[in-house]
C-alpha cells in the first residue's frame, strides 16, 4: 500500500482546450485588434441567432487530435441575450472556456455524474455546426464552461 495521497480519476472525454470565448461590444475592431497585434486571422463567421450572438473563431494553433485551439468573440446582436447581460454587468473580457470532447452527451454525463450543473438538458447548436453543453460557473469554480464536440 502506498502513503501516496489519492489522485482524480481522470476525465475521459476531453481532448484539449478548444477555445476562450471573449465578449466583445464591437466584434469587427476586436477582430482587428488580434490580427494587427498577434497576427490571428479569422478561420470562421456566423450569427447565431439562437444564442444573439455575432462571433468569429480566431484559429490560434493545431493540435495533435487534429483539432486546433480558438479565440472566440462574442459581440450581442441583442441586450437580452446571454452575452449582452453579461457585458451589461462585467464589461469586455474572458466570458467562458471550451473544451473540445469527441462526444459531447457522454462528457456532460461523465462531468454530470461527478456532481457539476450542466445547463443544457440535450446538446445544442454551437458555433459552425458544432455540438455543444455549458456548465454551471458556481460548480466550475467560477468560471462558465464549456464542452463542445467541433465540426472544425
Amino acid at each position: 500500500m502506498s502513503n501516496a495521497p489519492d489522485r482524480a480519476v481522470p476525465f475521459s472525454g476531453l481532448t484539449r482546450l478548444d477555445h476562450v470565448g471573449i465578449a466583445c461590444r464591437d466584434l469587427d475592431a476586436a477582430v482587428e485588434f488580434y490580427r494587427s497585434t498577434y497576427g490571428f486571422e479569422v478561420e470562421h463567421e456566423e450569427v447565431n441567432e439562437e444564442q444573439g450572438v455575432r462571433e468569429a473563431m480566431l484559429r490560434i494553433n493545431g493540435t495533435d487530435d487534429g483539432g486546433a485551439t480558438y479565440l472566440q468573440l462574442l459581440e450581442p446582436t441583442r441586450p437580452d441575450s446571454p452575452v449582452g447581460k453579461f457585458l451589461e454587468r462585467n464589461g469586455e473580457g474572458v466570458h467562458h472556456i471550451a473544451f473540445g470532447t469527441g462526444d459531447v452527451a457522454a462528457s456532460a454525463a461523465e462531468v454530470g455524474g461527478r456532481g457539476v450543473r450542466v445547463l443544457d438538458a440535450a446538446p445544442r447548436r454551437g458555433t459552425a455546426g458544432s455540438q455543444i453543453v455549458f456548465l454551471h460557473p458556481k460548480d466550475c469554480g467560477g468560471v462558465l464552461t464549456e464542452l463542445v464536440q467541433s465540426t472544425r
